[in-house]
């Protein structure tokens, strides 16, 4: 029986009330090692397998320096203060298995500026397939969009 394109989407929340970190959810699905410097936690999953591809895509107005995913979410875990902060949304993607590794990129890429980046949220989205038969997208969202000028409430841009 031929491969079907099957249709999977999950969409969570990244909160500190739930135990989770925005630094350690882009270092798992980007496979690297990154520190917290909120809670001084490294995380290290550069052992991880089925990294395909991986990219930060910004808004024009967000800081060049957040091209690099441990200091744009460092600067997230900073900016947000309380005990259950939300830090991020994150989307896991199925992808179709009929389109070569370029044209889901570029899918994901359309996909990921059209819906998010062009309302001024800052993405940060790695590719997986450990068996070949499994491509899929992770996708992690800042929660608040940057207003024109770069920044959003709390100055979380001026750093």
């Amino acid at each position: 029986m031929p491969d079907m394109a099957i249709y999977h989407m999950q969409a969570k929340v990244v909160s500190r009330g739930s135990g989770r970190s925005a630094v350690a959810a882009s270092a798992y699905m980007s496979c690297s090692r990154m520190y917290n410097d909120y809670d001084g936690i490294q995380h290290d999953y550069t052992r991880k397998q089925g990294l395909i591809y991986h990219e930060v895509m910004l808004p024009p107005m967000a800081p060049s320096k957040w091209n690099d995913r441990e200091q744009l979410w460092n600067a997230v875990e900073e900016n947000e203060k309380t005990k259950d902060s939300r830090l991020a949304r994150e989307f896991v993607v199925a992808l179709p298995v009929e389109l070569d590794k370029d044209s889901n990129i570029s899918l994901l890429q359309d996909f990921i500026k059209k819906n998010f980046v062009d309302m001024g949220m800052c993405a940060d989205f790695a590719i997986h397939d450990t068996d070949g038969h499994n491509p899929h997208a992770h996708i992690l969202l800042t929660v608040r969009p940057l207003n024109e000028n770069g920044t959003v409430m709390n100055n979380f841009a001026s750093g």
